[in-house]
């Protein structure tokens, strides 16, 4: 069965991000224990990254590059939010380089990365740690299936037989 809208696909990849010159730094990879299992075309995945896999079949290897903009976007450098000291007093100030989950007016929850703390204020980063990268991802198809009804419903896969529960 071939990946195409409304099918659970479970895969193996590997992720990269590529430099200017070309030079590949590895990020994360899948095993065959724990694969990526997803409903394919219900927006959880990138597009572009779909897009790629369409049409595959089980066993089916390919390798594909993202470019910044068809992954997570340039960085804005505009993104950074300084968050008030005094909003830490029960946690206390987080180190550089934590990830902090945040959640604006309209409820939307992100995550932020510290990139400095003074005794005034933390700076967080609001961009995607992944804006401004290429990515190169390796991936190998293990299997296809059509998504039971339940699944479409609630517009995720529930495992790669469709039988984990949440």
């Amino acid at each position: 069965m071939a990946v195409e809208n409304n099918n659970v696909v479970t895969l193996n990849y590997t992720l990269h991000t590529v430099d200017e010159g070309g030079e590949k730094t590895f990020v994360e990879e899948t095993t065959t224990e724990n694969p990526l299992t997803f409903l394919y075309g219900a927006g959880m995945m990138l597009p572009k990254f779909e897009e790629h896999i369409s049409g595959l079949n089980a066993g089916d290897k390919k390798n594909f590059d993202l470019e910044a903009a068809e992954a997570y976007g340039e960085r804005d450098d505009r993104a950074i939010a300084q968050l008030p000291a005094d909003m830490f007093q029960e946690t206390g100030l987080p180190p550089v380089g934590e990830v902090l989950p945040l959640q604006d007016n309209q409820g939307n929850q992100f995550r932020a990365v510290v990139v400095e703390v003074t005794p005034e204020a933390v700076v967080a980063d609001l961009n995607h740690p992944m804006a401004g990268k290429k990515l190169n991802f390796d991936i190998e198809i293990i299997d296809t299936r059509e998504a039971t009804a339940e699944e479409l419903s609630h517009g995720h896969a529930h495992g790669a037989d469709g039988s984990e529960t949440h």
